[in-house]
C-alpha cells in the first residue's frame, strides 16, 4: 500500500439539502466537513446519514455518531437500520485521511496527536444540532470502535456534559502487548517520530482480519479494498505515539461522566497464521488487556463479553450479531430511555362559555 491513495468517490449527485450529496452507499447521503488544512495540505472529514424525505414519527429524541477505527470507514448499514428502528437518528463520522475524506496528497491515517480528531468530532455535531454551547433537548450517544473507541472516550472525558451515554465496540483502550510492551517500545517509536514521523513502521498486519470478515474471502461484507486494505494501512511512528500517550492517559484513569456500554469478544486469537478461530475470536486485539482498562473509563461501565464475537462484533456471524443487539437494546433502555411525549397542550378557553359558566356560578 503506498502512502497515497486515489480518490474513489463518483462525482455527486445533489440531493436538494443544502452540502448533502449522494454516497456510494444506496439511500445514504454524504456531507464535506472542510477542515484546517495541516503540512500536506487539504483536510476533509466527512459525514453519513441515511436519506430521510420526511421525519420519522416514531423519533425517540436521541441523535447518535460513529466513529470507525483504524484502517477503517463506515460501512455497517445494519448498525444503522438497528439504531434507526429505534427511532433513533444515526449519523456516521469518516476521520481525516480515511475511506470518504481521504485524499490523494494524504499519508492515510496520519495524525501526531488524537486530540486532532477534536476538530471534526466537532464539526459532526454542529451539523447534528449538539454543537458546543447549543441548547437543544436531543440526547446524544456516541458510539466508537476500537481506535473509534479509544478516540471518543478521551473527548468523553475532556468535554464532560456534551454526551448522554457512550458505546464502545471493542475499543483499543491497551496496546496488544499491554503496559510492559508499550513501556518497551515506546522510547523507540517516539524517538523514531522525531525523526522521521511518516515513515512506515514494521507491518504486522497479515490481512487475516479482513479475511474473516470481506466477502472476497471467508467473511460477508463487501469491502472498498482502497478505503480498507487487505493488510491495512502502514502505521507510522508519529502515529502510534500518539497511540501509546492515548492508552497512557487511560492507564492513569478517566472520569467519563455517563453510562457506558462496552462490546467485547470472549477471547483473542494473536495474528501470527491463519486459523479458523479468527471467524469467531478478536484477531486484532488483546481482549483480556482491553477489558482491565473498561473499569478505568468511569464510574458506571458495563462490559458484554459476547461469544464468538469478532472484532467488530457487529460483523460477526448472524447469530453473534442477534447477541450483540440483544445486550445493546437492553443497555440502552435502560440507561437511555426514548424522550418521553410532549406534554398536551391545553387550548384556549372558550371565552362565551366560561362567561355562562361563571354568571351560572356566581349569579352574574
Amino acid at each position: 500500500m503506498s502512502t497515497t491513495a486515489p480518490d474513489p468517490l463518483p462525482a455527486p449527485a445533489s440531493t436538494g439539502r443544502a452540502g448533502w450529496v449522494t454516497d456510494v452507499l444506496a439511500g445514504y447521503e454524504r456531507l464535506t466537513l472542510p477542515l484546517h488544512p495541516d503540512f500536506e495540505g487539504e483536510v476533509v472529514a466527512t459525514l453519513v446519514r441515511r436519506v430521510r424525505p420526511h421525519a420519522p414519527a416514531d423519533d425517540a429524541g436521541i441523535d447518535l455518531l460513529y466513529v470507525h477505527g483504524w484502517t477503517d470507514y463506515f460501512f455497517q448499514t445494519h448498525v444503522a437500520d438497528f439504531w434507526e428502528g429505534m427511532g433513533v437518528r444515526f449519523h456516521a463520522l469518516d476521520l481525516r485521511k480515511y475511506g470518504r475524506s481521504l485524499r490523494p496528497h494524504q499519508t492515510p491515517g496520519f495524525v501526531t496527536r488524537l486530540r486532532t480528531y477534536d476538530e471534526e468530532i466537532e464539526a459532526a455535531l454542529a451539523v447534528i444540532g449538539h454543537g458546543a454551547g447549543v441548547a437543544t433537548d436531543r440526547r446524544l450517544v456516541l458510539l466508537g470502535h476500537s481506535t473509534g473507541g479509544l478516540v471518543l472516550s478521551l473527548w468523553a472525558h475532556h468535554r464532560p456534559g456534551r454526551a448522554d451515554a457512550l458505546i464502545l465496540n471493542s475499543p483499543w483502550l491497551e496496546f496488544q502487548t499491554r503496559k510492559v510492551g508499550r513501556r518497551v517500545l515506546e522510547p523507540s517509536v517516539r524517538a523514531h517520530a522525531a525523526l522521521a514521523p511518516r515513515s512506515h513502521l514494521v507491518n504486522v498486519d497479515l490481512g487475516y482480519y479482513v479475511r474473516s470478515v470481506s466477502s472476497r474471502y471467508d467473511g460477508e461484507w463487501d469491502i472498498d479494498p482502497v478505503w480498507r486494505p487487505d493488510e491495512g494501512f502502514r502505521a507510522t511512528p508519529a502515529w502510534l505515539s500518539a497511540i501509546f500517550t492515548g492508552h497512557e492517559r487511560v492507564a492513569r484513569g478517566l472520569s467519563i461522566e455517563v453510562p457506558v456500554l462496552v462490546l467485547l469478544s470472549t477471547r483473542s486469537t494473536p495474528p501470527v497464521r491463519w486459523s479458523e478461530e479468527m471467524l469467531r475470536t478478536d484477531a486484532v486485539l488483546d481482549v483480556e488487556g482491553v477489558a482491565r482498562r473498561t473499569t478505568q473509563l468511569g464510574r458506571l461501565v458495563t462490559v458484554a463479553r459476547i461469544e464468538g464475537a469478532l472484532h467488530d462484533v457487529t460483523l460477526s456471524a448472524l447469530p453473534v450479531r442477534d447477541v450483540v443487539a440483544r445486550e445493546t437494546e437492553r443497555w440502552f433502555r435502560a440507561y437511555v430511555p426514548p424522550r418521553p411525549p410532549a406534554p398536551a397542550v391545553e387550548a384556549e378557553p372558550d371565552q362565551q362559555g366560561w362567561r355562562r359558566w361563571f354568571g351560572r356560578r356566581f349569579g352574574a
